[in-house]
């Protein structure tokens, strides 16, 4: 090992989070996240103190997010004149926190061990651990998990088998063992076992031809009106975008479904007397499923609903796993309690929340799992439902994640749901990237971002379900748990030892 100062080990740190980070859209090189993740293993073998393991991991996960989350500045700048000055404060307290997890982590796998095998074992079990609370604790953030750079290889289909959890321990086991190629004094090439057996599975794992269809294909037209979201509210705009829409679902040759993006009809619109009537009247009999600001007792709600052929809504869901800071305020209550109500009030109006995932029925496709922007982060939402759907059916608005990276990596994730299901999907969004996703999460057809149009696609078939949507992520948290036991039984043992 090179001996480094505490502070050029922090740095190094730092630096290697943000070459890992490259392996993310749009960049998409995921041989920096293997180079980023292999360097930090090398890094955490020559740590002493538990400590100083929390500081480097906490700086190591601050470069990537900082870096692989750039575009959580974007929403600020819609208004930057009323919310500019809280970005630096939120991109600093949101890159931080999630650090937190991967320097609890680090601080874990030093505490467990002190070989340099040992440790990168623990490490692969403890990050994996720490990305499945990143995942479920305080509502939830699984956006950017490593996993997500093998989109775009053949890894991506152990989806399929063991789903983001078991695809983040095997990306784990896989590099920061590598490590040890170039501490290990002996046996190096054992460094390559993990990574060769991650190979294989993927070999194992890839997808088998499937058979053609006894029924007739059905075809989907998805929707883009491209409205800029400071542009969408203005009343100046709003018939322009919703005329848009509209010519786009009268066009001819008539689909089977017609689907438009997030919240895509407004309750009024100037000069128009009754936009469920104008839908109706487009639509030509075709069934409609849009996205829609629904006014109720409890308050406003982000709601899918379909229209039928007969142009009643014959289906409604609300969404249900909102969007901190964006769609609600946590402990916004507490925060009142405690004297901080002027913080409790950032967020104007909480949106009320629905009551959880639920199946609609698309007339003449079948029942579709709805998922409104935000929802398809969540792998255990879309496997929380209540029965197997036909497909997915993502409807969003990218337009607050920017132009960059946000809008790429939000598709990355959809086609991570529709590979860990089986399951086809379709997205529409607002400004991008809209399209169909055939159930092995590759894009059948698409609209670039920032452009207006439709899209007529054939729907893809459903695969049969996979082990992990039978089981979600209780193999990969079971084995952790099974790994990070082993290791406790280690460490006390040889403390035993040492005492005797």
């Amino acid at each position: 090992m090179i001996r480094l100062t505490p502070r050029r080990r922090l740095a190094l740190a730092l630096l290697l989070g943000v070459v890992a980070a490259l392996g993310l859209a749009p960049f998409e090189v995921w041989p920096a996240t293997v180079l980023g993740l292999a360097g930090f293993g090398w890094l955490v073998t020559g740590i002493e103190r538990a400590r100083a393991g929390f500081w480097t991991g906490w700086a190591f996960g601050f470069g990537y997010f900082a870096f692989g989350l750039i575009w959580l500045v974007e929403p600020f700048m819609v208004d930057p004149a009323r919310d500019g000055w809280l970005a630096p404060f939120a991109i600093f307290f949101m890159d931080g926190g999630l650090a937190l997890f991967w320097g609890a982590a680090t601080l874990a796998a030093c505490w467990l061990t002190r070989g340099p095998a040992t440790r990168v074992t623990a490490l692969a079990v403890t990050w994996t651990l720490a990305e499945l609370g990143r995942g479920y604790l305080f509502t939830g953030f699984p956006w950017a998990a490593p996993g997500q750079v093998w989109i775009d290889t053949p890894v991506a289909q152990l989806l399929y088998w063991v789903g983001p959890a078991g695809l983040n321990l095997a990306t784990f086991a896989a590099t920061l063992p590598l490590a040890l190629l170039v501490v290990a004094r002996r046996r190096r090439l054992l460094a390559l076992l993990p990574a060769v057996a991650v190979a294989v599975a993927t070999v194992l794992a890839a997808p088998r031809p499937m058979t053609a269809p006894d029924t007739p294909a059905k075809t989907v037209r998805v929707v883009q009106p491209n409205a800029e979201q400071r542009l969408k509210w203005d009343p100046a705009y709003v018939p322009i975008f919703f005329q848009r829409q509209l010519d786009y679902t009268a066009a001819e040759p008539r689909p089977d479904l017609v689907v438009w993006p997030e919240v895509a009809a407004p309750n009024y619109i100037e000069g128009v007397d009754d936009p469920l009537g104008e839908i109706v009247a487009a639509a030509q009999g075709t069934p409609v499923a849009l996205g829609v600001l629904r006014p109720d007792e409890a308050g406003y709600y982000n709601s899918l609903a379909v229209i039928d052929p007969e142009g009643r809504v014959s289906d409604l869901y609300d969404k249900h796993h909102l969007v901190p800071f964006g769609e609600y305020l946590p402990y916004s209550a507490l925060l009142s309690r405690l004297g901080l109500g002027a913080l409790a009030s950032v967020v104007p109006g909480d949106m009320a929340s629905g009551p959880g995932p639920r199946l609609v029925d698309l007339p003449g496709i079948g029942r579709a799992l709805p998922l409104i922007c935000y929802e398809a982060v969540f792998p255990q939402d879309v496997n929380n439902a209540p029965s197997r759907p036909n497909l997915l059916l993502q409807i969003t608005n990218d337009a607050w994640f920017g132009t960059f990276s946000g809008p790429y990596q939000h598709l990355a994730q959809a086609r991570m749901r529709a590979i860990e299901q089986g399951l086809p999907m379709v997205r529409a969004a607002n400004t991008g990237i809209s399209g169909v996703i055939d159930p092995f999460g590759r894009v059948v057809d698409s609209l670039p971002l920032g452009q207006p149009g439709y899209l007529d696609v054939t729907l893809p078939l459903p695969r049969a379900p996979g082990l992990y949507a039978r089981t979600g992520d209780w193999p990969a948290f079971l084995l952790s748990l099974v790994l990070l036991a082993g290791l406790v039984f280690h460490k006390l043992n040889s403390r035993r030892t040492k005492n005797d």
